[in-house]
């Protein structure tokens, strides 16, 4: 009987095994350009975290079959530059995000200020684009919207959201590669405890934003929220911003704080996300 009842939980857990298992697609097929030499070298991971990223890539998180609903979220984790908080801001916002009908691409970006890296902050900017891109260039084949494809980014991945949401993000023309000739700027961005250096200045023409923020963050990050926030108002550029009273920095996708409104701040994402019409076909 105890056999029976095994088999039974392997069979019944067989169609959510199917549909959550990710594929990871590299950036660049050769590796990234001028660092190709560096692409096989492999990545660490440990507990929460990884590293030693060579090989950036996006690794893909599709809705239940027939909930998707065209829009898609790259994602880029925190990590101070240093590491990727992978499971906490890349593997839960995928599956959250997934539970309202949004394929997620969780970006794996060069890793500047890790230990002996040949990295620098414009490599990251660098893949974060390309990433963009390369979402856009395949929206076909991911059965996606070209424009409706968001950036969510965690602490460091608040900067990540930066660098490619502020820019026109066009594309060159007479690239040899295809993917480089395409729109790079994500169509709306939404950030978590965001680290960085704000933009001087917000163009009027960048993306609707998101912001979340504990107001006793430790790191400062809720000045940089407040600062973004003062300069999309003054942009007149669509925003959303919240600011909790308690919760300091890290605190991911709520679940382990004791505060109920910062576990239950990914849900008002969602309805961000629903009120600007990007889960509409």
């Amino acid at each position: 009987m105890k056999r029976q009842l095994i088999l039974l939980t392997l069979i019944l857990s067989l169609p959510a095994l199917a549909r959550t298992q990710p594929v990871v697609i590299p950036l660049w097929k050769n590796g990234a350009p001028g660092f190709e030499e560096r692409k096989n070298i492999p990545e660490e991971a440990k507990d929460y975290w990884v590293k030693n990223i060579n090989d950036p890539s996006v690794t893909v998180f599709t809705p239940p079959e027939g909930k998707a609903n065209g829009c898609a979220v790259i994602v880029a984790p925190g990590g101070g530059f240093r590491e990727l908080v992978f499971d906490a801001e890349g593997l839960q916002p995928a599956e959250f995000l997934n539970t309202i009908g949004v394929t997620v691409f969780a970006l794996k970006y060069r890793l500047p200020r890790e230990k002996g890296s040949p990295y620098s902050i414009e490599n990251v900017s660098q893949d974060a684009y390309r990433a963009v891109r390369l979402v856009r260039s395949r929206a076909t084949e991911f059965k996606i919207d070209p424009d409706r494809i968001g950036i969510l980014g965690f602490s460091a991945g608040g900067a990540v959201v930066m660098m490619v949401s502020n820019e026109k993000g066009d594309g060159d023309p007479k690239a040899a590669d295809p993917i480089d000739s395409v729109n790079g700027r994500p169509n709306f961005q939404m950030m978590v405890y965001p680290g960085g250096n704000p933009p001087r200045k917000i163009p009027s023409d960048a993306p609707p934003a998101f912001l979340v923020c504990a107001n006793d963050d430790e790191y400062g990050c809720d000045k940089v929220t407040i600062d973004l926030l003062t300069k999309f108002r003054e942009a007149k550029v669509p925003v959303e911003a919240i600011l909790f009273a308690r919760g300091k920095h890290a605190f991911n996708m709520g679940d382990r704080s004791p505060y109920s409104s910062v576990r239950n701040w990914p849900q008002r994402m969602a309805e961000w996300i629903s009120d600007s019409g990007f889960l509409k076909p």
